[in-house]
């Protein structure tokens, strides 16, 4: 089985490629390779699209990037083959991103990235750092993970997920802060797992292994 982590040139890929190529290996989930080839995604297995920085800069990186952007679709849309978004990938997973200007998403799932509005005046927004997880709805991810488990994030926006039972998981930031979202055979998660510790190796042994 081979896991391609796509390279648009918008991801911190050298610690996610460590902790996918870590978990694949204790797992025997097969080979994880991190790739800017668009023929090498048509044939993964699945999927990981991870995304620093702001949603239009993400997306016109994305689909400016030799044919990864048709290659991914085809691959998750047309084969059901296993995605994972991590953060600004997840984000790209919307109907539309508000960050500085409004910007159309994959379309994935239902929804709008709008910025993180805390009730609490005192938080302050980058949301950095570790929060509690909060499982919305069950799902086969959430293999040895519970509420409570915690995981770390870095952003100012967040999916408000028009279909609430696409919301996996939330946080809690003065507010519900969604943190996993899922459908049909695509994931994806707000916060950095391999940057996780215990919690996101997990979530990510468990995206590895999942058969959808």
């Amino acid at each position: 089985m081979l896991t391609a982590i796509i390279d648009y040139e918008s991801g911190n890929l050298h610690s996610a490629h460590k902790a996918f190529e870590r978990m694949a290996r204790e797992t025997d989930a097969g080979d994880v390779i991190v790739t800017a080839d668009a023929d090498v995604v048509a044939r993964a297995d699945r999927l990981v699209l991870p995304g620093d920085g702001a949603f239009p800069a993400c997306m016109a990186a994305l689909k400016g990037a030799g044919g990864l952007y048709d290659a991914m679709v085809e691959v998750v849309e047309g084969q059901g083959r296993p995605f994972l978004g991590i953060c600004v990938g997840m984000q790209l997973m919307a109907s539309l991103g508000r960050e500085y200007t409004d910007t159309p998403g994959l379309g994935w799932v239902e929804g709008d990235v709008t910025r993180i509005t805390p009730a609490d005046a005192s938080l302050k927004v980058p949301h950095m750092g570790w929060n509690d997880l909060v499982i919305d709805h069950p799902h086969p991810v959430f293999e040895g993970i519970k509420t409570g488990d915690h995981t770390y994030f870095v952003h100012s926006y967040h999916m408000a997920v028009a279909n609430p039972a696409q919301r996996l998981a939330h946080v809690d930031y003065a507010g519900d802060v969604t943190a996993i979202i899922g459908r049909d055979t695509m994931l994806g998660m707000q916060f950095h797992p391999e940057k996780s510790q215990a919690t996101g190796l997990r979530l990510i042994a468990n995206f590895l292994n999942w058969k959808p």
